[in-house]
């Protein structure tokens, strides 16, 4: 294993243009290269290739024994994964929609979550939990949440999201390696997004920081997953009328990188948050709250941006009404100028 470290370091600087789905197959290709122990199991992501092809070719590669196809029962083989990554194996799992990590809930929050901490930090638990959710691709209520506010409320788990190709490579690998039970979100309506992706161990990102995708001064909006990639989209729109925005896509969900939203409003003053989670109970309520509890005196009132409180429709007219859109947050951020 060493020496194929060695080579992957030494690739030095293997900038690929990526979509979004190829990222994250390319990143669970180079984790099973690097180490054996690394498994991956999921309902159709053999064979099949995943439900969203990002695990096509593995299977090849790799065999029956390290890409595992599963029955459609979350919480069984949420268990199994526990159960590998305490006995030595690095499993990656992947639950086809973020929806059903509810039906795994007891295995997430109750063992997996706990272990560590129950055994006394005698054990420790490596696994990778990838979830895909999100709107926008016609899905209906029970297959459309992306489930941060969820799970990032639950001690012992990390979470991350990514909205980008590179952060998608990057943040995969650097969860699969990390010792603890990683919660890994990817939206369905990123799977093809491009983007320039460092495929080599140059390309790791942390887990505990935020993204600035873009500096601006005059406001900072704060997104996740496809409201990060709407965001840019609405900073060029705002931009041509005159305003600069800052855009930190928020990777850090537990533990949240408030100190680089911090840093940002020491220029903006002005935030603008974008949620695709209902306002109650929503991840901008936890940067909100401690970024006003460490200290940030507000000469401008935050403003956040959410899904209506309902679930999702399935009709498309309906849908695009319910979640933010890049003309929403245009309106928002122009707004919070103006106050």
């Amino acid at each position: 294993m060493s020496t194929q470290t060695e080579k992957e370091s030494a690739a030095g600087s293997e900038v690929q243009d990526l979509t979004y789905r190829d990222a994250i197959r390319l990143a669970l290709q180079h984790e099973m290269q690097q180490d054996e122990s690394v498994l991956l199991l999921g309902e159709d992501v053999g064979e099949a290739g995943g439900p969203f092809k990002t695990s096509a070719g593995l299977i090849d590669e790799f065999g029956s024994k390290r890409v595992v196809d599963t029955p459609i029962a979350e919480n069984a083989f949420v268990g199994v994964a526990i159960g590998l990554a305490l006995t030595g194996y690095r499993p990656v799992i992947e639950i086809m929609f973020a929806d059903f990590l509810a039906v795994a809930m007891d295995a997430v929050a109750n063992e997996a979550a706990k272990y560590r901490f129950m055994s006394g930090g005698k054990f420790s638990v490596p696994l990778t939990i990838r979830a895909i959710g999100g709107g926008g691709a016609r899905f209906g209520a029970q297959h459309s949440q992306t489930a941060e506010s969820w799970v990032m409320s639950i001690p012992g788990l990390k979470v991350v999201t990514a909205a980008s190709p590179a952060n998608a490579y990057g943040l995969l690998r650097s969860a699969i390696r990390d010792q603890n039970p990683v919660v890994f979100l990817e939206h369905k309506a990123l799977y093809n997004r491009r983007g320039p992706v460092q495929a080599d161990l140059a390309g790791f990102r942390p887990l505990d920081k935020a993204e600035v995708r873009r500096t601006g001064s005059d406001v900072t909006i704060v997104g996740s997953l496809l409201m990060a990639d709407r965001s840019m989209e609405a900073a060029a729109d705002l931009s041509s009328a005159g305003i600069d925005a800052e855009v930190i896509e928020a990777c850090a969900m537990s533990p949240f990188d408030l100190y680089t939203v911090e840093k940002s409003l020491q220029k903006t003053k002005r935030l603008l948050v974008v949620e695709e989670n209902v306002k109650n109970g929503g991840w901008g309520a936890t940067l909100v709250s401690g970024l006003t509890e460490s200290g940030v005196r507000w000469d401008h009132r935050p403003v956040r941006l959410t899904l209506k409180d309902m679930p999702m429709p399935y009709s498309p007219v309906l849908e695009d009404a319910v979640m933010p859109q890049v003309a929403d947050i245009v309106r928002s951020a122009t707004e919070l100028i103006q106050a």
